[in-house]
């Protein structure tokens, strides 16, 4: 990108924080630009739930005396973020998109956002998400058709991103809610392995599946952003106390080898559409004999309904008092869910964390002939607006698993709205991951 010319909003958030470095650019006219960016298309889009437009400034004001100082940078100084409205903060409402928490506010905030300012970032305001970051969709629009849906749960991450309201965006995901509005919005969507970033002051659907991810207009970028945010945390159960995979710099390596692919012909794929199905055949035969087509072990199509059992147990569990004392502020898309929910029994639960177990094993061995699995992200284009946010089963396993994937724009539907093309590596092979996506996208652009 040639970035001299380019409007602020629209920079990379790697340009971004290089400018600022060197003086060629403040963070008040970068924040002013999203900003601004915001008021001229936000009426439509509807991505953001809370803005503070001076208390932004104020923390652009506050990273430009840091660097006139000469006072160290972080990686993200004066690059401003949006926050999925699950996400604490003590300086602004986190309402999870329910009525039932309208003006609730924090005392701290969630260990990622503690990251985020240690890193130099503006935390520019909080997006839309559905009903409890579930299934009930939000006002959000998709950028690219506001006719159509941009996704969820993590509706307003991705579509803020892809309207150039801000460079960098996080989302979490428990089935599908980064990868595919990631996919219908157009930008790149990233969820690290599970245990990477820590979830401390985010909302919890569920112990065992809920997932950290981010968006971005750039590959560099989305790895940029999950350095930022990933460490240990012992206050989350599922973060480990081990290294974490340098992002960054993977997505800048160069392949030693040609990577190999992997593409499963899974049971579910019959919902593909079919210029999502014409585009994916057209990857695979690009790619030659880089991809092996495997028959999909019949067990991994049970994993599906593995999930369903975990995520309603869970949410039930974690949240049941807030949803009986206040059950007729739930939307009528989560009471049969949790109506269903309620039904699961210990034995099915437990039952269903041991397959889960089990497959985390079958994927262990699995990549060890891999550099990644070929998967759609979606079913195809988004939705048409009010009918739904779009089918997660394309990303199901991969989350079950907690295995690092990513998405990457690269084809176009007959509408002419965006596809993404989902990559999956191994458990902390996360770096990994971005080497091979870097490789891909210089394969297939």
């Amino acid at each position: 990108m040639n970035s001299a010319n380019t409007a602020p909003n629209a920079l990379t958030a790697v340009e971004a924080a290089r400018k600022i470095r060197k003086g060629l650019l403040s963070s008040v006219d970068l924040v002013t630009a999203c900003l601004n960016q915001i008021d001229q298309t936000d009426g439509q889009i509807h991505a953001w739930a809370h803005i503070d437009r001076e208390q932004a400034l104020e923390q652009a004001r506050a990273a430009d005396v840091i660097r006139r100082a000469g006072r160290p940078v972080g990686p993200l100084h004066g690059v401003p973020v949006g926050l999925k409205d699950i996400i604490d903060t003590r300086d602004l409402p986190t309402e999870r998109g329910t009525p039932i928490f309208a003006g609730r506010q924090t005392d701290a905030d969630a260990a990622i956002v503690e990251r985020l300012r240690e890193a130099g970032a503006v935390i520019l305001g909080k997006t839309v998400t559905t009903e409890f970051a579930f299934m009930h969709p939000s006002e959000t629009r998709n950028p690219h058709n506001p006719e159509h849906s941009p996704g969820g749960s993590s509706s307003g991450s991705a579509a803020a991103v892809a309207a150039f309201h801000v460079p960098l965006a996080i989302g979490t995901q428990t089935n599908g809610s980064v990868i595919r509005p990631a996919s219908f919005c157009g930008t790149f969507g990233f969820k690290p392995t599970r245990g990477v970033v820590s979830r401390r002051g985010i909302l919890q659907t569920s112990q065992s599946l809920d997932q950290v991810g981010v968006f971005a207009r750039d590959l560099e970028d989305a790895a940029l952003l999950a350095d930022a945010i990933s460490l240990y945390d012992p206050a989350d159960p599922l973060s480990y106390a081990r290294p974490r995979p340098r992002m960054l710099d993977g997505s800048r390596a160069e392949a030693p080898v040609e990577p190999n692919f992997a593409w499963l012909d899974l049971p579910y794929h019959d919902r593909l559409t079919q210029d999502s199905s014409d585009g994916f055949a057209e990857v695979v035969d690009a790619l030659g004999g880089q991809v092996d087509r495997l028959p999909a072990d019949e067990n991994l199509s049970g994993l599906i309904k593995v999930q369903a059992t975990i995520h309603e147990y869970e949410i039930w569990q974690h949240l049941q008092h807030v949803f009986k004392d206040n059950w007729d502020q739930l939307s009528t898309s989560l009471q049969p869910t949790l109506e269903r929910a309620q039904k699961i029994s210990e034995e099915q639960y437990q039952d269903a964390l041991a397959v889960k177990k089990s497959a985390e094993s079958f994927f262990a061995d699995f990549f060890n002939d891999y550099d990644a699995i070929i998967a759609p992200s979606a079913a195809g284009e988004a939705p048409v607006f009010g009918n739904g946010t779009g089918d997660p089963v394309f990303c199901t396993i991969w989350t079950l698993c907690g295995l690092p994937s990513v998405t990457l724009p690269l084809l176009v539907g007959e509408k002419g709205l965006p596809i993404g093309v989902q990559l999956i590596a191994g458990t902390e092979e996360d770096d990994r991951l971005m080497r091979t996506a870097n490789w891909f996208l210089n394969k297939l652009q």
